[in-house]
């Protein structure tokens, strides 16, 4: 089983509008509402793809049961802590006509140190039956950054591989902690290592830093695919898998969708290669549709062929 951890969910508005201009009035043309946050989407996706999950974090007003109920309706299992405060909504607004996304996130509810209690408590009990467990997304107001690293160093000690897939002083707080695998992408990772990557080069260099810094495997996504350092029969190795950019629907969540993609197969014990083929296909197929955490199985799997791999070497010190 899979455990994610959304701490900051949200309900995600989804609308298309075309030949948008700030300060005149428009009309969608459509319009999506979905259960949301990281976490929520990265569930929601595995669902898809016959792994069993369990959705948990903090859900707070009719906001957060809205979150609990379409999730319900979805049959994606789920135990979240109520909190007092309302969750957020957040709203992403699509040109067709440009293929510009404007992203609006609230910040969302603040948690006290009693909620935060319940929540440790729920996801430790959860987590003794769990191979593997996703940490994602942002932190509620009144959350210290080095919550995602605690709950790391706890979860890690009772067996599960932990995953962590956040930004800022959060991520950078939870690789020093040791998770398993962490998954930035290209703009995360730049902020994580501290400097912008020139080339493809210092991509792959920055890669190999986030696993110097404390991640024990990391994949850093990109419009095309993926930089990887992962283990393979316990040895790190380095790839980069790439596909074929295409125009896209709508680009938010794609990220999700490659994390669920490599967690499903992973759990499932497809080869390293496989499973980033899959990631990056499922990212791929992902952004053909308007609203986060959003995946045709099949689609993907025919994907999976035109997904490049390539072996790169890795520094002599490495290993």
């Amino acid at each position: 089983m899979i455990i994610t951890v959304t701490l900051n969910p949200a309900i995600d508005k989804s609308l298309s509008v075309p030949s948008l201009r700030i300060g005149r009035r428009h009309r969608t043309v459509e319009r999506r509402s979905l259960a949301g946050g990281k976490g929520v989407n990265v569930a929601r996706l595995l669902r898809t793809l016959d792994v069993p999950v369990i959705a948990t974090g903090f859900a707070g007003g009719p906001t957060g049961t809205q979150i609990v109920e379409q999730l319900t309706r979805e049959h994606v299992v789920n135990d979240f802590v109520r909190i007092r405060e309302e969750s957020r909504t957040n709203t992403a607004v699509l040109d067709p006509t440009t293929g510009e996304e404007t992203e609006i996130n609230e910040q969302g509810p603040a948690v006290d140190e009693e909620e935060l209690a319940l929540f440790r408590e729920k996801l430790l009990y959860l987590a003794r039956g769990a191979a593997i467990v996703v940490i994602a997304g942002s932190l509620p107001r009144g959350v210290e950054p080095d919550f995602y690293a605690l709950l790391v160093r706890e979860l890690r000690k009772r067996g599960a591989m932990v995953v962590v897939d956040t930004e800022g002083d959060a991520l950078r707080q939870a690789v020093r902690a040791e998770p398993d695998l962490v998954t930035p992408n290209l703009h995360e990772a730049e902020e994580l290592i501290g400097q912008e990557f020139a080339d493809d080069d210092e991509r792959a260099e920055g890669l190999r830093e986030i696993v110097r810094l404390g991640a024990r495997e990391a994949l850093m996504t990109s419009p095309d695919g993926c930089w990887a350092q992962i283990l393979v029969d316990g040895a790190p190795q380095c790839f980069r898998a790439t596909i074929e950019r295409r125009e896209p629907v709508a680009k938010v969540g794609s990220g999700d969708a490659f994390l669920a993609g490599y967690l499903a197969a992973r759990y499932n014990g497809s080869p390293a290669a496989d499973c980033l083929r899959f990631a990056v296909a499922c990212g791929a197929e992902s952004t053909e549709r308007l609203g986060a955490g959003l995946l045709d199985p099949r689609a993907a799997e025919r994907l999976r062929p035109e997904v490049d791999l390539v072996a790169l070497p890795l520094p002599a010190s490495v290993g």
